[in-house]
C-alpha cells in the first residue's frame, strides 16, 4: 500500500510517502522575520499555501507516477476536544482536493498522533502502537507527558503530566533570542551547549509529572547576567529542561511500571535530552523524525485503512 502523507503545523510545512516499508518525508521551515518568536496563524496559513506545491512537486516526482492508495493529513493539534489552529487547514484542504481527485480515502489525525508514529516508526518501534507505553510530546508548543493506549488501528493520548505553562520549545527560542540566535533556536542552541564550561543548572520542582518552566526564563536571563560565555548560558537553560523532564519521567515509570518511553516532537532532537534519558531506556527517533513532519500521517492512514 502506498500513503501520502501532510502536516502543516505553526512553523514547518510537511508531505511525505510511506510504502509499508520505507518512504521519505520532505520538510521546509516557514520564515520568520528577524528577531520574532514565531508566526501569526494567518501569516502561517498563507505561508503554507505558497509552499505546498513545491514540496508536492518533490514528493510526486518521488512517486514516478504511482498512484497512492490513501493519504493521512493532521487536522488538529491533538485529538482533544477544542484542539484546533488555523495552520492546519493548509494541509487539510490540500488532502481533501488530492483524495476527490484521485478517488482514495482521507484518513484525518491529529499532529500529535502523527509525531508519535512516525517516531516509533524510525525507531523501529511500530510494534508499541500495538500496547500502551508513556511519550513525550516536546515542541515548540507543547511539553506533554502521555499515557498512549491503542485505539483502533490509530492511538489514544492522555495527558498525565508536563509543563503547566511555556513549553519547552518556548523556554529554548527565547532563550536563543536572549543570545541572538535564529529562530527556531533548537538546533543553534544544541551545538552551543556543547562548548559550554560550566555545569550549572536550575533544579525545577516537579509535582508528581508536572512542572513550571516560566521561572526557569527568569532564572536564565539572571545567569546570564553574571556569565560571559553565552555557551555556558545555553547549557544552564538545556540542562534544567532535561533535569524536569528526566525527573517527571521517573516518576512516571514509577506510576507505570514497566511500560517504555517514547520522545516525540522537535525537542526530542536535543543531544543533551538524549544523552541524559539513556538510563532511563528512553526510545528516540532520528532527529529528523523528532522534528515536524508528515511521515506520521502517511502511516496512520495505513494502518487505519488496513483489513
Amino acid at each position: 500500500m502506498l500513503s501520502l502523507g501532510f502536516d502543516t503545523s505553526n512553523y514547518t510545512t510537511s508531505c511525505a510517502f510511506f510504502d509499508s516499508a520505507g518512504g521519505q518525508n520532505f520538510s521546509r521551515l516557514l520564515d520568520v522575520p528577524e528577531g520574532a518568536l514565531g508566526l501569526r496563524q494567518s501569516d502561517a496559513l498563507f505561508s503554507h499555501v505558497k509552499r505546498l506545491p513545491e514540496l508536492s512537486d518533490r514528493l510526486f516526482a518521488c512517486l514516478e507516477g504511482k498512484k497512492p492508495d490513501c493519504i493521512g493529513v493532521s487536522t488538529r493539534p491533538r485529538a482533544v476536544e477544542g484542539s484546533y489552529m488555523p495552520c492546519f487547514l493548509a494541509g487539510h484542504s490540500q488532502a481533501q482536493v488530492l483524495g476527490a481527485a484521485l478517488g482514495i480515502p482521507v484518513v484525518e489525525v491529529s499532529h500529535q498522533q502523527g509525531h508519535i508514529a512516525a517516531a516509533l516508526w524510525s525507531a523501529g518501534r511500530l510494534e508499541l502502537l500495538e500496547q500502551p507505553f508513556l511519550a513525550w510530546h516536546l515542541s515548540g508548543g507543547t511539553t506533554e507527558l502521555l499515557y498512549v493506549a491503542p485505539e483502533g488501528r490509530n492511538v489514544a493520548c492522555t495527558k498525565l503530566g508536563g509543563t503547566t505553562d511555556i513549553s519547552a520549545g518556548q523556554l529554548i527560542d527565547r532563550t536563543g533570542k536572549l543570545l541572538s540566535l535564529p529562530f527556531p533556536a533548537g538546533k543553534a542552541l544544541d551545538r552551543l551547549a556543547q562548548t559550554a564550561e560550566e555545569t550549572d543548572f536550575f533544579r525545577v520542582r516537579v509535582n508528581e509529572c508536572e512542572f513550571s518552566l516560566s521561572g526557569v526564563q527568569n532564572q536564565v536571563e539572571k545567569y546570564r547576567q553574571t556569565h560571559e560565555n553565552p555557551a555556558d548560558t545555553a547549557a544552564f537553560a538545556l540542562r534544567s529542561v532535561v533535569h524536569a523532564v528526566k525527573q517527571a519521567t521517573k516518576n512516571a515509570q514509577k506510576r507505570y511500571p514497566g511500560l517504555p518511553v517514547l520522545c516525540s516532537g522537535g525537542v526530542a532532537s536535543n543531544s543533551l535530552l538524549r544523552s541524559h534519558m539513556r538510563d532511563l531506556d528512553a526510545i528516540f527517533a532520528a532527529p529528523e523524525f523528532s522534528t515536524d513532519n508528515a511521515m506520521g500521517c502517511a502511516i496512520l492512514a495505513q494502518r487505519v485503512l488496513e483489513k
